[in-house]
């Protein structure tokens, strides 16, 4: 039904049984659901076709990798072109807990009002829970020289400075004014830069706390006495590009200077963390210069092979 959410979902080589719970999660809760598969082979595709149908769902592909930013405005244009009002933003392992649509837009249409243009609510985004610790994720205001991180009660929107882009449902008319992912970042970052370009425009965005699901940001937890919720582990591909795409966001005007401050300590910890402490050790360090020296020369796009 066209004026509605249209949920936009990126893939690439998915857990297809994960893939199948989250797709059945949000596609009762949405009026159209799209699936942009980012290059996961003929094989992969011809399984996700039957998959995305039994949803209701549209399939769309490129030719190859795009990156997960254009991934999304590729469903971004389609829910433009089909008239939708909303676009909610998924990764594939994000499965949507019952009613988190709905928590999304009655908050939403609350923070917004009768006066949505006066409002300036750019997006709310719903509360991950850590599929592998239990615990939810916070909202987060940027501060130096730590953030302050949000965990929020039941109903409650906390203000926030930056939202991640699962979960995140935001009206195409904020898109139109704000402009869609930044492609050239490919992955990584891609929500911190959007967002700050949002909170530079004069929007706020809003955590909702009634709106869960079940995420997982990383590729795994790593067990440590000295962090209670574990550490995030990154394979070498994604440190490439967490490195290289800092670097790229602390030039650009509309980051806030307090984040580029307190994360070059952040960026600095991982360097030391990710190469000292957790294999591949010689690869993530390889990987990691490789990725600086590239956001010190400017270079975006996909990673040169």
């Amino acid at each position: 039904m066209a004026g509605g959410v249209c949920a936009v979902v990126v893939t690439h080589r998915p857990d297809a049984v994960l893939l199948a719970r989250a797709l059945g999660a949000v596609a009762p809760q949405v009026d159209a659901l799209v699936v942009f598969d980012n290059g996961s082979g003929d094989a992969a595709l011809e399984a996700l076709r039957p998959l995305v149908a039994a949803r209701g769902g549209i399939l769309l592909h490129g030719a190859g990798n795009v990156g997960l930013a254009e991934g999304f405005n590729r469903g971004i244009a389609h829910a433009r072109v089909a008239g939708h009002r909303f676009v909610l933003l998924l990764d594939q392992d994000s499965v949507a807990a019952p009613g988190m649509v709905a928590a999304l837009l009655a908050a939403y249409h609350r923070l917004a009002g009768a006066h949505p243009v006066e409002a300036r609510v750019a997006a709310v985004g719903a509360q991950f829970v850590d599929a592998r610790s239990g615990l939810p994720g916070p909202f987060v205001r940027i501060g130096f020289p730590f953030n302050r991180k949000i965990v929020g009660a039941p109903g409650e929107c906390v203000d926030c400075d930056f939202l991640i882009s699962s979960g995140c449902l935001v009206p195409l008319a904020v898109l139109d004014a704000v402009g869609d992912m930044d492609a050239t970042l490919f992955i990584d970052n891609v929500d911190l830069d959007w967002s700050f370009r949002a909170r530079q425009a004069g929007y706020r965005l809003f955590g909702v706390c009634d709106a869960r699901m079940q995420h997982c940001i990383g590729d795994s937890l790593m067990r440590s006495r000295w962090v209670p919720t574990g550490v995030l582990v990154h394979g070498p591909a994604r440190l490439y590009y967490m490195m290289r795409n800092r670097l790229l966001l602390y030039r650009r005007p509309h980051v806030p200077r307090t984040w580029v401050a307190q994360d070059m300590l952040r960026l600095c910890g991982k360097l030391v963390r990710m190469s000292l402490l957790v294999r591949p050790r010689g690869r993530n360090l390889r990987a990691m210069t490789a990725g600086l020296r590239d956001g010190l020369l400017g270079r975006s796009g996909p990673r040169p092979e």
